[in-house]
């Protein structure tokens, strides 16, 4: 990497350079592939934190070893199993000790039910004993309705509550939408969120017939293993792995260094990055891997007009608070953990039981039992307000409300995520379009993250290389990501 004083206006180095602003996991992964598909490139990674990762980050409590981010991957596509494989994970990659997880809703909790995508299920009887005898008699409308227009996108919430009726979306629908994205699933993009299901909607008169559509090729694919994978030691272990592959391979990654400007070089190298202590940068080519604010004040000079329909990504911010448990002192029912709808009234979003649902963390901590709460969603962040001690009280009166566990923890950590989570709202996929259009112009110049193609571990992979191709032309991957899109899941409970 040409890295110029900018006192003088000289600097040292020849050669292709590429430079990747952000050392989430999406700006590791591109960093990792262009390292791959171009071993003589000068790949530098800027980072403005003292760490990599994200919101994946690995941590402990009570000498546990725990995830204080995210928790699983999606196993069922290949791109982020496959880049722990790569970066010699393989032998640490573990399913869920158990897939079983609880709705907390009317008073208790419930088996999750089956036989639904993301909450929509392809007949009444899936969701029995979640609803009420009304609202599984709603759903029935479904074949007798007429179809319903859903033109370039439509909200989840508000097309799933015309076909099948309001409960359905407040007592599955929305729990399940608001573990991935902390968001309104009234708001929320259906081609966005959801995008097998808009596709197979679009082909079908009813709701329930695009979700047995769905159904039927799932089962004619026989797709085997587990649907989510996690790592001993935490998923938040991934990028420090792929980070030493990075170096490994060439790379350098620069912590402590915020990108504040990108412009035109127009001489040796076609960009130059300006930071916050003053150093310069120059680069054959740039990859911005940040959340959408940061990005968009990043490119307001090289492309206004991107950087504007940036601004206009909204973010949720939310808390997760650990707890730990002697064993002897608590006990906790069988599964996973549980969602809970907001309709409920209750304040905590989800709970995930660590120690059932991870062997690995039972294995190493036998007398402990970990138990992850979270708290924060789009449009109700006034408990976020509220300090560490007010935030572990909350989540435990409500563990003890919906499970009966009245121990005191022996350590609790609460986790602050502000901004968190992007949020797709009807007509984000026309907006990434548009800033995708505006960039274009622009050799050399590519944005990856999970403000794009999904919120999930493997979109950000797949978008981080399909941002890399593209700096080479090749515009296969970007296609196969449009065609084959990765829909994001909740990983059962308190994702």
């Amino acid at each position: 990497m040409r890295e110029t004083d900018t006192s003088t206006g000289t600097g040292t180095g020849r050669g292709r350079d590429v430079l990747v602003i952000g050392a989430g996991i999406a700006g590791l992964a591109a960093a990792h592939r262009l390292l791959d598909t171009d071993p003589d490139a000068r790949v530098t990674v800027l980072e403005s934190s003292d760490r990599v990762g994200g919101k994946l980050r690995a941590g402990e409590i009570a000498g546990a070893r725990v995830d204080l981010g995210a928790e699983s991957m999606l196993a069922r596509r290949p791109e982020a199993v496959g880049l722990a494989r790569e970066v010699g994970l393989a032998d640490r990659l573990q399913p869920p000790s158990t897939a079983t997880a609880s709705i907390w809703t009317r008073g208790e909790l419930r088996p999750m039910p089956k036989g639904h995508v993301m909450g929509v299920p392809g007949t009444a009887d899936a969701l029995a004993g979640v609803l009420s005898d009304e609202g599984l008699a709603r759903i029935e409308q479904d074949a007798t309705l007429p179809p319903t227009e859903i033109g370039d996108d439509v909200a989840v919430g508000e097309y799933v509550a015309a076909r099948l009726g309001r409960e359905v979306v407040d007592r599955l629908v929305e729990p399940l939408l608001g573990g991935v994205y902390a968001g309104d699933a009234y708001r929320i993009s259906l081609r966005s969120a959801v995008p097998q299901l808009f596709e197979e909607a679009r082909r079908h008169p009813t709701l329930m017939e695009a979700v047995r559509a769905i159904q039927s090729r799932a089962a004619a694919n026989q797709q085997l293993g587990p649907v989510f994978m996690g790592i001993e030691g935490g998923v938040g272990t991934l990028p420090d792995a792929v980070a030493d592959a990075v170096r490994a391979k060439g790379g350098t990654i620069l912590h402590g260094v915020r990108a504040t400007a990108l412009g035109a070089r127009g001489a040796e190298h076609a960009w130059r990055v300006d930071t916050e202590s003053g150093r310069t940068f120059e680069a054959d080519q740039v990859i911005v891997a940040l959340p959408a604010a940061p990005a968009a004040s990043l490119l307001r000079t090289a492309s206004p007009m991107a950087s504007q329909e940036l601004r206009g990504i909204e973010y949720a911010s939310m808390a997760l608070i650990t707890l730990a448990y002697r064993r002897a002192d608590a006990g906790l029912p069988e599964g996973s953990g549980f969602l809970v709808p907001p309709v409920d009234g209750h304040t905590i979003k989800a709970a995930t039981f660590a120690s059932h649902k991870w062997g690995w963390i039972a294995d190493e901590n036998p007398d402990l039992l970990v138990v992850r709460t979270s708290v924060g969603r789009y449009g109700d962040e006034k408990d976020l307000d509220r300090d560490d001690a007010d935030l572990t009280g909350i989540g435990r009166h409500d563990l003890r409300e919906a499970t009966g566990l009245t121990a005191a923890p022996v350590a609790a950590h609460v986790t602050r995520w502000q901004d968190g989570l992007p949020q797709y709202p009807v007509g984000h996929a026309a907006r990434i379009a548009r800033i995708r259009e505006h960039l274009a112009p622009l050799p050399g110049l590519a944005v990856c993250g999970a403000a794009y193609d999904g919120v999930g571990i493997p979109a950000c992979i797949a978008s981080a290389r399909a941002a890399v191709d593209e700096l080479r032309g090749d515009l296969s991957t970007r296609e196969e990501l449009k065609a084959n899109p990765v829909q994001s899941l909740h990983g059962g409970a308190g994702e």
